[in-house]
């Protein structure tokens, strides 16, 4: 994989670019296959229609070691230009995977989220693979198709020029006219399938992924039904593509098929013999038929295109800000601030009414101080964790990290450390240990083994999943509880250990008495660095340095729990409102 930076600059042919030299072998390794194949059919055709006069052996013995070594020679240069040619497409995807991967990490949050979850598996996956297409399908067949032709109307002019200008007219048919009609004719269609591929794959990762609350609510057969419309359109959109597909190909037979007559009757008329006739003919044939899956190549180029340029837009997605030489993040934990940071979502509005979803917050948290942000629903809790991390970007106003904004930082700096738990944290198809590790791949089992303490997960592990640290769980936590998931993915953020840890409701999905206890130890907990914590219960937070209380994006109260509860204001109505519903 590349760097952001690299895969911002290097774009689609960027990936293409290091591995010219595969495909040119590849390339030349076709075009010579071809010209083998021609070889093959035009000494073939001579031997056989020269043997037929019954000559002396030493008349033939030229032509004979000639069509058995064109033979030998065609099929492993087929084998090269096989073995080569798929190494570099392979190879080509591998590096172009990697980019779009780095080009959705590094953009913008606000880029992202432009992009769906289906609409990025497509591209990731299908319109990646048009690049293996475009190379082996088009670009490599167009270059044998050129060389062969060339050869063909060689050869044709050594025997007979008007029958070589015939068989030129025919290669620019089925060459060239015939391919663009294809690409035409076959536009519409290539935009529809890949329309319909798209709103595929969006509709069946709702379906796969919300199989649980489709249930629940009933919407099983209705959302089913959707991703079957879905199916049935592009069914008719690539039978469409088909119906082109089959009309070119049969134009093209028959383009091929008066061009070898046409060739032939002209050869006959100019006063060749039998030999020389059966030599226009064969060679000809072999000529045309070789530039005949360009027409395919057209339609598939149209196809590519589109899919390419889906592609091309996730590389160009703006990157999160970044200076060409990064500053270098200091060690230890980190001290954070935000200087009258504003962020917005959607056309100024906020999270349910009309301003921002941050309004001016000033905030400082010193590095290793344990600090608690509470709130209402909607206050802004989640978005200014989301602007510490950088993930969205601020309207106005800074975010500071170690003495410096985000954006003099690498992202990939800010990212490792500023990290921690979010509420939309994910869980992989994997063992219980795996999941742990991506936090810290080279942890030990007594680290691992800690951080799932401190999370109260161990006991999760040791006590209820069959297979220990070793029990594989469905992707996003099947076959897990609530409890357990969220305990997993809190013991992974605590594993971590960066300089800054976010925790956005750390304790949620479990019962408050151990929601409580839990948020407590993570407060309490000694040395670690700075720590910004999101919660809506608030017993635990006695044991915070500083509570911070938003109220529709606004800094309104600050302080320890003492000083906060014995005055009126919106975090003793919280308080109270926790006491009552206890």
């Amino acid at each position: 994989m590349t760097s952001a930076g690299g895969v911002q600059g290097g774009g689609v042919w960027g990936a293409v670019r290091p591995h010219a030299v595969r495909l040119a072998a590849a390339a030349l390794a076709g075009a010579a296959a071809e010209l083998c194949g021609l070889g093959l059919i035009a000494a073939a055709a001579w031997l056989i229609a020269r043997a037929s006069q019954r000559p002396e052996l030493a008349a033939l013995s030229l032509a004979i070691v000639a069509v058995r070594g064109f033979a030998l020679a065609k099929g492993s240069l087929r084998y090269v230009e096989r073995l080569a040619g798929h190494d570099a497409a392979l190879r080509v995807l591998a590096e172009l995977r990697g980019r779009v991967f780095d080009a959705l990490a590094a953009a913008r949050a606000d880029a992202r989220r432009r992009v769906r979850d289906g609409d990025a598996l497509t591209r990731m996956v299908s319109d990646v693979e048009a690049v293996q297409d475009l190379l082996l399908r088009c670009a490599l067949p167009a270059v044998a198709a050129v060389v062969c032709g060339a050869a063909g109307v060689a050869v044709c002019a050594l025997v007979r020029a008007p029958a070589a200008a015939v068989l030129a007219g025919g290669l620019l048919v089925a060459g060239v006219a015939l391919p663009v009609v294809a690409a035409v004719a076959g536009g519409r269609a290539a935009a529809r399938t890949a329309a319909g591929r798209e709103a595929l794959a969006v509709r069946a990762l709702d379906v796969l992924e919300g199989a649980a609350d489709l249930a629940m609510a009933g919407a099983s057969a209705r959302y089913a039904a959707r991703a079957g419309d879905a199916a049935r359109r592009l069914e008719r959109a690539e039978r469409a593509a088909a119906r082109v597909s089959a009309l070119v190909a049969g134009a093209g037979f028959a383009v091929q098929g008066v061009t070898v007559a046409a060739v032939a009757w002209v050869g006959l008329r100019a006063g060749v013999d039998e030999v020389g006739a059966a030599v226009l003919a064969l060679t000809s044939l072999v000529a045309v038929e070789s530039v005949l899956p360009l027409a395919g190549a057209a339609q598939r180029l149209r196809e590519a295109a589109s899919a390419l340029r889906r592609v091309a837009a996730v590389l160009a997605a703006p990157p999160a800000a970044g200076r060409e030489r990064p500053a270098p993040l200091p060690a230890g934990p980190l001290e954070v601030e935000l200087l009258g940071v504003t962020v917005t979502y959607g056309g100024g509005r906020g999270a349910g009414w009309e301003g921002a979803a941050l309004d001016g917050v000033d905030l400082r948290v010193e590095r290793g101080r344990r600090v608690a942000v509470v709130g209402a629903s909607g206050a802004g809790k989640s978005t200014l964790l989301a602007a510490v991390c950088g993930e969205v970007e601020a309207a106005s106003g800074a975010v500071v990290l170690g003495g410096r904004p985000l954006g003099e930082y690498a992202p990939g700096d800010v990212r490792a450390a500023v990290r921690g738990l979010a509420q939309d944290a994910h869980v992989f198809a994997g063992s219980v240990r795996a999941n742990l590790l991506l936090a810290r791949p080279d942890a030990s089992e007594a680290r691992l083994r800690e951080a799932a303490a401190r999370a109260r997960f161990a006991e999760v592990v040791e006590e209820e999943l069959p297979e220990g640290w070793d029990t594989v769980v469905g992707a996003g936590g099947r076959g897990l509880s609530g409890g357990q998931r969220q305990r997993l993915l809190l013991a992974r953020a605590l594993l971590a250990d960066p300089p800054v840890l976010v925790l956005d409701e750390p304790a949620e999905a479990l019962d408050p008495p151990v929601a409580d206890v839990l948020t407590r130890d993570l407060l309490e907990a000694p040395g670690g660095g700075t720590l910004l914590l999101v919660t809506h219960r608030l017993a635990a937070l006695p044991a915070a340095d500083e509570i911070v209380v938003l109220d529709r994006g606004r800094v309104v109260q600050r302080g320890r729990h003492a000083d906060l509860v014995a005055v009126p204001g919106a975090y003793r109505d919280l308080w109270d409102a926790e006491l009552l519903s206890a």
